[in-house]
């Protein structure tokens, strides 16, 4: 069997590791074009395709893969299955109606809950205590196919936007390997989704939505720094100064008069801010033009006395 896989981000090395280990026959990686990075502007290829390159299979890169000479590329490579993790782009139906076995994607939620670009940040976000992989039939609406399997995954407490996306390209991988076999036998069961995702469409990340909002509960504000952790991060400004915040706690209790994002007090346990409810404690910050650091050593180092206000934009 024949395999084209199309994927971009460290998301989709796993699964593509898996399917080389597993002694799978991949005719070409699909991915997206090289960025300039750094001040020298550097080209730097996708991490899925330096997985590509060590194991020596050949890579496409596409400005879209809609284009008609890369259509007929792909017809000419004729994969009997198409997979896709994390890919970037928009699959015409003339992709998807072109492998024997269909196009294959790897979604990293449990649909249909979380359709869309980011579904892990997001379900940490919103406090999720489960998520976890989709091996879908990919159709022609954004993340509406078939579904075929699922593996279920528990947040820990703790859970980050980073650490999730870890726990989730590794399952992702291990529940591929165990479908495929499936799909080819005839054997899968293939589950229509309903028309309508019982949570919101998870948009695209953006750093925008790293701002913080002290007038929110400090449980939703501790969930969206876990969520935004480690990119593109939290943040708030301290002074006039961007001040990103890496970690934090909620301290239950009344926040009396103060205004939302007022510094209550500072101790060894952190910069302690009032929120809409409860209180914030700012446990790992990291000041603009600063390394990061917890909030104990920054203290040492940089005066933050009490009543003054977190805003949300530079003076």
């Amino acid at each position: 069997m024949k395999i084209v896989y199309m994927g971009t981000p460290d998301f989709a090395v796993p699964p593509l590791a898996a399917l080389v280990k597993n002694g799978y026959e991949i005719a070409a990686v699909v991915t997206q074009p090289d960025k300039p990075k750094g001040r020298g502007k550097t080209l730097l290829p996708t991490p899925v395709k330096e997985e590509a390159m060590k194991h020596e299979i050949p890579v496409y890169q596409p400005l879209k893969v809609r284009d008609p000479e890369f259509v007929e590329t792909l017809k000419e490579l004729a994969p009997d299955m198409i997979i896709v993790a994390a890919f970037g782009q928009i699959i015409p139906k003339t992709i998807l109606d072109m492998p024997k076995y269909g196009c294959l994607n790897i979604h990293a939620s449990l649909l249909p809950k979380y359709r869309g670009a980011a579904p892990i940040q997001q379900a940490v976000i919103d406090g999720e205590k489960e998520s976890g992989v989709t091996i879908m039939k990919m159709g022609v609406g954004l993340d509406t196919g078939d579904m075929i399997s699922q593996a279920v995954v528990t947040l820990a407490e703790d859970e980050t936007g980073g650490s999730l996306f870890d726990k989730l390209a590794e399952e992702g991988a291990e529940l591929l390997i165990r479908t495929i076999p499936s799909i080819v036998d005839g054997t899968a069961v293939y589950t229509k989704q309903p028309e309508e995702s019982p949570t919101p469409y998870a948009a695209m990340i953006s750093k925008k939505m790293g701002l913080m909002d002290f007038t929110k509960s400090a449980a939703e504000l501790e969930r969206l720094v876990r969520g935004l952790n480690p990119w593109p991060s939290a943040y708030t400004f301290l002074n006039g100064k961007t001040l990103k915040v890496w970690k934090c706690s909620v301290e239950s209790g009344n926040c009396g008069k103060e205004t939302p994002g007022t510094i209550t007090s500072v101790d060894k346990k952190g910069i302690h801010v009032a929120c809409g409810t409860d209180k914030l404690i700012l446990e790992e910050v990291q000041l603009e033009g600063k390394k990061r650091m917890e909030a104990d050593a920054f203290l040492r180092g940089y005066q933050v006395t009490e009543g003054t206000m977190l805003k949300d934009h530079k003076e």
